[in-house]
């Protein structure tokens, strides 16, 4: 039996968010049956490819943008989301609520 690691769950669930769109590291850890957000946000700080693994889509539940390697990479996750039309205004997502990617229970 082949065991995926939780790191690899939360990339998985990250590839699934549609360019455009967003989540929160709470609705990967609800996807995960879990209330461990800030394990998503761990796994996703070990992503090495930022390609394959957009975890730049994923911010915290109130809009703001959390982490993106450092405060110096947080203007890279600015620049990426605006790229996909997602506008950032004073550290927030704009339209918060329309541009959220949920994923089916």
């Amino acid at each position: 039996m082949v065991t995926v690691s939780f790191e690899s769950k939360v990339w998985e669930l990250c590839r699934k968010i549609p360019k455009g769109k967003l989540t929160t590291y709470k609705e990967i850890g609800k996807a995960l049956h879990t209330k461990a957000y800030r394990a998503v946000g761990q796994a996703l700080k070990k992503n090495k490819n930022t390609h394959a693994t957009p975890c730049h889509r994923v911010v915290n539940s109130n809009g703001s943008l959390g982490g993106y390697y450092g405060k110096l990479n947080s203007i890279r996750k600015i620049n990426l989301l605006e790229k996909e039309g997602i506008k950032v205004e004073k550290g927030r997502i704009a339209n918060f609520k329309e541009k959220l990617f949920s994923y089916p229970c």
